[in-house]
């Protein structure tokens, strides 16, 4: 799988990270060109029930396949970091903007 960074995209990243994410808006994360496999929309979901579905729709995935997770939930920063590193898979990317959170997490 290949993506499309937002600093390919001709985006900068905004210092310091006040949202938690990685510094690029939600819009240049959307414009990543990435292949992902599962979508879910945890928006509106508090803790710990983005987590909890996260694990649930990774899963039904087989190694290597990504899922992209969107949230709104500011704990879900701190929560999916931590889940991915406990769990083995990998963190392929994050943005934040506006209180919205993007994902993209590749099953270990």
């Amino acid at each position: 799988m290949s993506a499309t960074t937002p600093l390919d995209l001709g985006y900068t990243r905004s210092y310091p990270f006040a949202d938690g994410g990685c510094g690029f808006p939600v819009s240049a994360c959307k414009e990543i060109i990435m292949n992902y496999d599962k979508e879910l929309d945890a928006r509106g979901l508090n803790c710990p029930l983005p987590i909890l579905r996260t694990k649930k729709s990774l899963n039904e995935l087989t190694s290597g396949q990504v899922l992209k997770v969107s949230a709104t939930d500011p704990g879900a920063v701190k929560d999916i970091q931590a889940f991915t590193k406990q769990t083995g898979n990998e963190l392929v990317s994050s943005a934040a903007s506006n209180g919205e959170y993007i994902f993209m997490i590749r099953k270990g």
